[in-house]
């Protein structure tokens, strides 16, 4: 048996190849695994679950339909933050705090999305202890809708245009934030995405770093089971 891991999907209704791909993974994807993991970005953007888009409405469905098999984990991400219990409830998905600890096949194993560890962007971190802020989470959630849109939209095009402008190391993890989190959770085994750089790493004593890729250009799992740990691509089909 082995575990799946798929992160940063960016779904959205303009790019329903992503969609297909990923409804066909859950579909004929997860044979031999006992637990499916979202990391985080399911969605390209997430105002709320009370004015989710329609055809997000297929995606909960077709992860409830696995869930009634599997258990399904999901960890929110920088542009689905605001993805909450309503719609984990619809899905089937246990909704994950920001880092989460568990035992992967006798690996102490850390789970995140991966954008807390980019350190070096200052910015961004600033953004992100403000959003998470509780109060901050109410107040967006009872604004309304065309607002809420208005300030998702204004969010996502200062995204964009930022990261273009940012050097390579400041997107990516910062080390240190890396081994601080490992020493902090007693883990050997850290698992995020955020950074659309799949690869293992192999840190100094034994420690691994593995982060999921995206679903731009094609599917992406990480598998894990007990020989460790495989990045498997799965070329989208053109219908």
């Amino acid at each position: 048996m082995r575990t799946a891991f798929v992160g940063d999907l960016h779904l959205s209704a303009d790019r329903p190849d992503i969609t297909q791909a990923f409804l066909q993974f859950l579909k004929q994807g997860l044979d031999n695994v006992e637990a499916l993991y979202i990391i985080g970005d399911l969605f390209e953007v997430w105002m709320g679950d009370d004015i989710a888009e329609t055809y997000t409405a297929d995606i909960a469905n077709a992860i409830n339909q696995v869930s009634q098999h599997i258990p399904v984990f999901f960890t929110q991400g920088n542009r689905d933050f605001m993805v909450g219990k309503a719609f984990c409830r619809n899905a089937g998905m246990t909704l994950l705090p920001d880092v989460y600890k568990t035992n992967l096949y006798d690996n102490s194993t850390v789970i995140l999305h991966g954008d807390s560890l980019c350190t070096l962007d200052i910015g961004y971190q600033r953004f992100r202890r403000f959003r998470s802020l509780a109060i901050v989470r109410w107040i967006y959630s009872h604004l309304p809708k065309q607002t809420r849109l208005n300030i998702a939209a204004k969010i996502r095009q200062k995204s964009q245009t930022g990261n273009q402008q940012k050097h390579y190391e400041i997107m990516d993890v910062e080390p240190s934030a890396v081994q601080r989190l490992l020493a902090e959770t007693g883990c050997d085994l850290m698992i995020h995405g955020h950074t659309h750089r799949p690869n293992i790493h192999l840190l100094a004593q034994g420690k691994k770093r593995v982060v999921v890729g995206d679903w731009y250009t094609q599917g992406s799992v990480l598998m894990v089971d007990k020989s460790g740990c495989e990045l498997v691509q799965l070329p989208f089909v053109e219908n």
